[in-house]
């Protein structure tokens, strides 16, 4: 599974971003797909993620600020960031669950001034 993610840039705050992220390759079998960021010196965590079926899963952070979708016929997923603060600033990473593997996109840059 390749993952080609886009959408990164800076902000102020208050302000909006969209990322994307499509996958390509062995597609068939993907469960989960979503988001993961990581700020400096901080571990990778949770952002977003949503399941083939459309279940979502939030970090409590982003609850009512973020929104994750996906187009299963594009193999591709969202992430609309609305109300963006300076602690969302990180590396932001795609990731898909496939039969019990994690597959891992280049990250994109979320940058939040204040």
């Amino acid at each position: 599974v390749q993952l080609q993610a886009s959408g990164g840039g800076l902000v102020q705050a208050g302000g909006s971003l969209r990322l994307s992220c499509a996958a390509s390759g062995s597609t068939f079998g993907i469960n989960a797909i979503g988001w993961y960021r990581q700020a400096p010196g901080k571990q990778r965590d949770l952002v977003a993620t949503v399941t083939s079926g459309g279940s979502t899963n939030y970090a409590d952070s982003v609850k009512g600020r973020f929104t994750i979708s996906r187009d299963n016929g594009k193999n591709t997923v969202y992430l609309q960031m609305n109300s963006l603060k300076p602690e969302d600033t990180a590396v932001y990473y795609c990731n898909v669950a496939r039969y019990g593997r994690h597959y891992w996109g280049q990250g994109t840059q979320v940058t939040v001034s204040s």
